[in-house]
């Protein structure tokens, strides 16, 4: 395995911008205990969306895809943006406020609505890029 400074730049300057985006989520959508945790689901299932998309693109079209633009948007922004930790630390957050039956649906409904996600990206990039 090399080491490409290069891909590592780009993994940091997609990474930086994910986790930007993700605390301005934070901050416009704020954690009220017991809550749904909106934020947390959001740029989950929007980062499950992108992947999903940006993965399609890279591996199914027919010329090469820029070197850096899959570390840039897949590992950097999209690994950033998102967070399983997170969707774990709001879990036993509900569970603490004594909301077993959210909690379950949170957990059970972000990994539905994230594989909904990448399924969806994932056909509209296959539906754009296919031959006339």
């Amino acid at each position: 395995m090399t080491f490409d400074p290069r891909e590592l730049a780009a993994i940091f300057l997609g990474g930086f911008a994910g986790a930007l985006v993700r605390a301005g989520v934070v901050e416009a959508l704020p954690l009220n205990p017991g809550a749904w945790p909106w934020a947390t689901f959001f740029v989950n299932v929007t980062g499950a969306f992108l992947l999903g998309g940006i993965m399609t693109w890279v591996h199914e079209r027919r010329a090469a895809p820029p070197a850096y633009l899959p570390p840039l948007l897949g590992t950097g922004f999209c690994g950033a943006l998102t967070t399983f930790s997170a969707l774990q630390f709001d879990v036993l957050g509900l569970l603490d406020a004594g909301r077993g039956g959210v909690a379950a649906l949170y957990a059970l409904g972000s990994v539905a609505a994230g594989l909904a996600g990448v399924t969806l990206a994932s056909g509209l990039v296959r539906r754009l890029e296919a031959p006339a």
